[in-house]
């Protein structure tokens, strides 16, 4: 602890530095070594004198490594929506609350009843191509497909009290409280966490091509407190019925609360591990954000304009048997920089002895 990222297990509200027994979270996860009695005993959470700052020596970092990130897309109606309104805003803030009072009217009730890839999804889809309002986001909304995407490279997500990061040039944006599961090598959920995939509204709005620019960015992705792992006490159905808050408060005394229930998303968790394993293979495991129902639109400074963050924001994201994230909000350019990539950090664990 102090000399470099070490994995820790918590059991019985006890720590335990695991990284004698493996060195990074994806051997630990790999190698069945999840117990207490292989690690160090560090004493109970509380005393451990955890702290927020980015040079502490005893932080806590997110909790995956070497696996790498991933995320669903549009896989809440209300989030399919929100999506098609940035494209036809064309990223303007805006232009956003007329576009999304027709949309709700004609498709809000019939996009929340569908199953995606169903006979009736793909009546829908016709009847909406025929009235000229289909779109690129409807498809993965309700077409057999999910968006599975890249969010950022391996070891670059950052963890509870860190800064999260929005490109400085971006006027719309705003954090996706979700629930992500642990993969290992062969795809299997091994637990879950929670999950802040930063999204930039405007440069999605913009265009689709820009997705990379919208969500991999300095910062953009936090994860965290702890991965819970599933045993007879949490399983994958308790994901399935979680409910996930998220609170944001502003220096300005601004404040906007929200919920996102699992039981709403359009696509079963284990359909979207499924096919964000697909054909892929992944030796160190991956995280999947499963997506989010929250997209705000409650206006913050102009009528009609809807929120976006203001540097300062605090963004907690809590849920009942996953703990809370808390991520204060700067710019990915004034945000720490990342600098312990897959090089540095097996020089790292080599100076440490770790990797006999």
């Amino acid at each position: 602890m102090g000399e470099g990222p070490s994995p820790v297990l918590i059991a019985a509200g006890e720590v335990y530095d695991m990284s004698r027994a493996a060195p990074t979270v994806s051997m630990l996860i790999e190698d069945g070594r999840c117990d207490a009695a292989a690690g160090t005993a560090l004493g109970p959470l509380e005393k451990l004198g955890l702290s927020a700052a980015h040079d502490a020596p005893c932080r806590l970092l997110s909790p995956i490594d070497l696996q790498c990130v991933k995320a669903a897309g549009v896989t809440f109606a209300i989030s399919a929506i929100e999506r098609v309104i940035e494209e036809r805003a064309r990223g303007d803030s805006g232009a956003a609350q007329a576009i999304r009072d027709k949309l709700e009217d004609r498709i809000g009730g019939s996009i929340r009843s569908v199953v995606p890839g169903s006979k009736e999804a793909m009546a829908l889809k016709a009847t909406l191509i025929e009235d000229g309002m289909w779109s690129q986001y409807l498809e993965v909304a309700i077409g057999p497909d999910a968006e599975i995407f890249s969010k950022s490279p391996a070891l670059s997500t950052v963890g509870w009290g860190a800064h999260i990061g929005v490109r400085s040039d971006s006027a719309w944006n705003n954090p996706e409280p979700e629930v992500a599961l642990l993969a290992d090598a062969h795809g299997n959920a091994v637990g879950a966490t929670l999950g802040n995939d930063v999204n930039l509204r405007d440069f999605e709005g913009r265009s689709a091509l820009l997705l990379s620019k919208a969500k991999d960015n300095n910062a953009s992705a936090s994860l965290g407190p702890f991965v819970r792992l599933f045993d007879d006490a949490f399983t994958l159905d308790d994901v399935r019925r979680c409910e996930v808050t998220l609170r944001i408060e502003g220096e300005d005394g601004y404040i906007l609360d929200g919920v996102s229930s699992m039981s709403e998303i359009s696509r079963d968790p284990a359909d979207l591990m499924r096919q964000a394993m697909s054909e892929h293979h992944y030796p160190d495991g991956f995280i999947l954000f499963l997506g989010t129902l929250f997209a705000p639109v409650q206006d913050r400074d102009n009528p009609g304009r809807g929120f976006t963050h203001k540097m300062g924001d605090v963004v907690t994201i809590r849920s009942q048997r996953l703990g809370a994230l808390v991520n204060p909000v700067t710019t990915s350019k004034d945000a720490p920089p990342w600098t312990m990539g897959i090089g540095a950090l097996m020089r790292n664990l080599a100076r440490r002895g770790l990797l006999a």
